[in-house]
């Protein structure tokens, strides 16, 4: 600290003097606004990101849920197609694709093979057929792809 002369100083002395403490004092607020302004703008950030997150991992496991569906409705389909009532003719194909357009379905592209194994059952023969379903929906290696198998054994034993 510097001190004081005797004597008073000019006007204009005085005047220069505290221009330049003001000058001074006006930088000093820039650094600590600059410092909220960035952890503001991080913590903005990070919250959308998160949120992202939470609603990228609530779609995936709705699309998850659905590809289930999709496969347990082609296990269903293929059921029915090998346990045919009495004037159809049982078919149990090695392989077929289904494209789903119904509904929470669309968009689900399901393939349905069957395997028949004869087996004695008293007199007659009767047949256990085990279907599998693999219901995909979306290119692999995307984000939104999802892939579900879903597998059943059924029987027409009486």
């Amino acid at each position: 600290m510097m001190p004081l002369p005797p004597w008073p100083l000019p006007r204009q002395v005085q005047l220069r003097g505290l221009r330049a403490a003001r000058s001074l004092a006006r930088g000093f607020a820039l650094v600590p606004a600059l410092f909220l302004v960035v952890v503001l703008g991080a913590l903005a950030l990070v919250a959308i990101r998160v949120g992202n997150g939470q609603q990228h991992a609530v779609t995936m496991g709705l699309l998850q849920a659905r590809a289930l569906a999709a496969a347990r409705a082609g296990a269903e389909w293929g059921a029915y197609r090998a346990l045919a009532p009495a004037p159809n003719v049982p078919l149990c194909a090695s392989s077929t694709t289904l494209n789903l357009s119904e509904a929470a379905l669309n968009g689900f592209t399901v393939v349905v093979s069957c395997t028949s194994t004869a087996f004695p059952n008293g007199a007659a023969t009767s047949h256990a057929y085990t279907i599998n379903a693999s219901a995909t929906a979306g290119t692999y290696g995307q984000p939104m792809y999802v892939r579900r198998v879903f597998s059943a054994t059924f029987t027409d034993a009486t």
